[in-house]
C-alpha cells in the first residue's frame, strides 16, 4: 500500500482524515458527555442545505455552508430553549427542512447536477488542497476556542444549573458548542458526507469514555482512536474496493463493538482477582 502515498489525491484524503479527526475528537467527546448526538445529527443534515446553495450561488459549497451551519446549530438551539416545541419535534422539523432545501436548491441550479453522493455519503478521494486549508483553519478556530473555555464548556456540559451558580452563561455557551458542533460537521462533509457524520462525532468518543472520564485525556484519545479507526477504514476500502466513508463508520462501529465486549468480559475477572487481594 505504501506505494499509494505518492499519489497527491491520497495524501490530502489522508490529512483531510487526520484533521476530521482532531475536530471530531474534541467536539465529539461534548457530544457524548452532554448527550447531545441527535442534535448533531440534526446540525448534519441541515447542512446540506448550504451545500445546494453554495450550488445555487455559484460559490464554494463548503465556504457557504459553514455560515449556514452555524446559523442553523444557533436556530436549534434557540428552537430548543425559548419554545414549546419538543426538542424532538423542532430537530426533526429542521432536520427534513435543510434537506429537502439542498435538493431543491440543486435541483434549481443550471447546468450539470452535482454529484450529491460525494456530500451524502462522502468522498474523502476527492478533496482538494484548498479545502484542507478551510479544514485546518477551522480545526484552529475548534481548538482554540475549547482550550479558552474548557472549564465554561465543562461545567455547562457536566451540569447547568452550577455552571449558573459560578456565573456562566449556560445559554451562550450551549449555542457556542453548537456552533462548533457546526463546524466539526463542515470538516467531515467531504470526508464521509452529512449521512455518516454522527458516526465520526460520537463512536471515537464513546470508545475512548470507556477507558477515561477524565475530559482532557478523553478529547485526546477520541482524536487519536478516530484517525486510527480513519486510517484503518481508509486502508481497508482500498484494498477491497469499498466506499471509503462508509467502510470508515463500519471500522468504528465492529472495533466499539469489540472494545465494549471484551471490557466487559474482563470486567468480572478483575473483580474477582480485587476480592481475592482482599
Amino acid at each position: 500500500m505504501l506505494e499509494i502515498l505518492q499519489y497527491t489525491f491520497v495524501q490530502n484524503a489522508l490529512a483531510a482524515l487526520l484533521l476530521a479527526s482532531v475536530a471530531c475528537g474534541v467536539v465529539g467527546s461534548f457530544v457524548v458527555v452532554k448527550r447531545i448526538s441527535y442534535i448533531a445529527g440534526g446540525i448534519a443534515h441541515i447542512s446540506f442545505g448550504g451545500i445546494g446553495l453554495g450550488y445555487f450561488l455559484g460559490l464554494d459549497p463548503v465556504l457557504v455552508a459553514t455560515p449556514f451551519s452555524a446559523a442553523s446549530a444557533v436556530g436549534i438551539g434557540l428552537l430548543n430553549r425559548f419554545t414549546k416545541l419538543g426538542e424532538d419535534i423542532a430537530i426533526g422539523m429542521l432536520w427534513a427542512m435543510g434537506m429537502a432545501l439542498g435538493v431543491l436548491l440543486i435541483y434549481l441550479t443550471p447546468g450539470y447536477a452535482p454529484d450529491l453522493f460525494s456530500y451524502l455519503f462522502g468522498n474523502v478521494l476527492a478533496v482538494p488542497q484548498s479545502d484542507l486549508w478551510v479544514m485546518l483553519a477551522l480545526d484552529a478556530i475548534i481548538v482554540a476556542s475549547v482550550a479558552a473555555f474548557f472549564e465554561h464548556f465543562k461545567a455547562v456540559s457536566f451540569d447547568e444549573t452550577f455552571a449558573e451558580v459560578r456565573g456562566i452563561s449556560a445559554s451562550a455557551f450551549y449555542l457556542f458548542l453548537l456552533v462548533l458542533v457546526a463546524l466539526s460537521v463542515i470538516l467531515l462533509i467531504k470526508t464521509i458526507g452529512v449521512i455518516l457524520v454522527i458516526a465520526y462525532l460520537t463512536i471515537p468518543a464513546a470508545i475512548g469514555r470507556q477507558f477515561t472520564h477524565n475530559l482532557w485525556r478523553l478529547m485526546a484519545l477520541s482524536a487519536f482512536i478516530g484517525a486510527f479507526f480513519g486510517l484503518a477504514g481508509f486502508a481497508f476500502s482500498y484494498f477491497f474496493d469499498l466506499p471509503t466513508g462508509a467502510t470508515i463508520v463500519m471500522a468504528m462501529g465492529v472495533g466499539f463493538a469489540a472494545i465494549s465486549l471484551a471490557r466487559r468480559a474482563v470486567a468480572p475477572k478483575s473483580r474477582a482477582a480485587a476480592v481475592r487481594a482482599q
